[in-house]
């Protein structure tokens, strides 16, 4: 294993880059992705809007006092994330044929080529990989490389945003030694509180210790493999990974949360998330899971099994929210998941959506943001809604209200576009599927498998 090189491939603010990439008028503006209402959680922010003090999982009010005036607010588009991950990961795996996903955002890749060579080699391999992939989808990736996935991914951290890190072997113990003991990959916030109970701070200190003593602070099974890796032994091996049994994501708050209404609204990503991963996986889910792990750490998981498997957002996520609880009968939630299991190849489309909707209303539960009732004299449309016109194309609502609408129609390939004013009404606006802004209309093809056909 001594000449082996792991590389962690990671974009930049993936969720904010995406619709500053898709919506050029935001590039270079703080950009907050996540639930628009007072009690919306961040699922993502830009790193304009990370100099402020904003980032994933706090409250979205706090992060848009923190950004001020200039803040932009826009739902997460769960569907888009999908495809620009796919094209961002088919242009490495031209480049790194085998390649660990963990998330939307990033992998680990083990290249056969880079076995044995110099660090200088290494950078220049990374190098190559990101021009490839900024030139292909216009996205940003950092890239650390090591001797294992630890270091790899402590690695490409360091070297956010937009750039590169290779820790050389003689590099590792002193790189390792001095980080926070939460850094290291496996330590918790319970597991951390344990060490910092002990005095042992850094992931040097871990690795002062010997395999008995943790063992002992760790448990006799996890102990001594996280000390291996403050010790920068780390031989697990990069490979794609299986078929998942289940499809998940979850989010832990800065702040717990307290009513059934901050539930609600914090589940709205969280769920995006994970609808958008198991549209990359492909196959539909049958039973919908919900996770809440409380304040004291004790944790509730209720789950639901629809008829049929399906891969419609609406169903999927309709089923997660009546299985929310209200925190002012079992107490604050610090921790929300959603997850898919029950997956299948073989999926149904929901027969009978309205009907879904309607039942989900009756539990008191708006199904959607666009599903709830509105007022008649409130706009239709919301900030961040994609739409098309009949002469200009594609673009996005920038606000709305008073009877009237603000879209600024533009795409990624377009440049920063034209703002027009319009009557909410207008007949000339419909709805847009979201995945257009990205202009790729081949690629989608060919993902979809909808590419052209001999019609002669």
């Amino acid at each position: 294993m001594d000449g082996r090189w792991v590389l962690h491939f990671d974009m930049d603010a993936f969720f904010a880059s995406v619709e500053q990439l898709t919506r050029p008028t935001l590039r270079g503006r703080p950009v907050l992705v996540g639930g628009l209402g007072g009690r919306g959680v961040v699922a993502g922010a830009s790193y304009q809007a990370r100099v402020f003090g904003a980032k994933s999982a706090m409250p979205m009010h706090q992060a848009r006092r923190l950004v001020g005036a200039s803040a932009v607010v826009l739902p997460p588009r769960g569907v888009v994330y999908g495809v620009a991950s796919n094209r961002v990961l088919d242009t490495v795996r031209a480049m790194v044929p085998v390649l660990e996903q963990l998330s939307f955002d990033e992998a680990f890749g083990e290249p056969a080529e880079l076995v044995g060579a110099s660090a200088g080699d290494v950078e220049r391999f990374c190098e190559l990989l990101r021009e490839r992939v900024r030139a292909e989808t216009g996205l940003v990736a950092s890239v650390g490389a090591g001797s294992g996935k630890q270091i790899a991914k402590i690695a490409s951290g360091l070297a956010k945003p937009d750039g590169i890190r290779v820790v050389e072997r003689a590099q590792e113990e002193t790189l390792l030694a001095g980080l926070p003991v939460r850094r290291l990959w496996g330590i918790g916030p319970v597991a951390e509180e344990r060490l910092h109970r002990l005095g042992i701070d850094t992931i040097g200190a871990l690795a002062a210790l010997t395999h008995a003593e943790a063992a002992d602070v760790l448990g006799g099974t996890v102990g001594p493999a996280l000390h291996r890796l403050a010790r920068g032994i780390d031989d697990r091996p990069v490979a794609e990974r299986a078929s998942s049994k289940q499809i998940s994501a979850e989010s832990t708050f800065a702040v717990d949360l307290t009513t059934l209404g901050q539930v609600r609204e914090a589940m709205d990503p969280i769920g995006e998330h994970a609808h958008a991963r198991l549209g990359r996986d492909g196959r539909g889910a049958r039973t919908v899971t919900v996770k809440m792990k409380k304040s004291d750490m004790s944790t509730l998981t209720r789950s639901a099994t629809l008829p049929y498997a399906t891969t419609d957002a609406t169903t999927l996520i309709t089923a997660a929210r009546r299985l929310l609880l209200d925190p002012v009968e079992i107490g604050p939630i610090r921790l929300l998941g959603v997850g898919f299991s029950g997956l299948s190849d073989v999926q149904q489309e929901s027969l009978f959506p309205d009907l879904e909707q309607t039942l989900e209303a009756a539990d008191g539960v708006p199904s959607a943001p666009e599903a709830a009732p509105t007022a008649p004299t409130e706009s239709p449309w919301r900030i961040g809604d994609d739409v098309v016109h009949v002469t200009r194309g594609h673009g996005w609502v920038q606000g709305a209200g008073h009877g009237v609408m603000t879209i600024r129609f533009e795409t990624r390939s377009t440049g920063p576009g034209v703002a027009h004013t319009l009557p909410v009404d207008s007949a000339e606006v419909s709805r847009a599927n979201p995945v257009d802004s990205l202009d790729w209309p081949d690629f989608v093809a060919r993902m979809t498998g909808d590419g052209p056909r001999d019609e002669t």
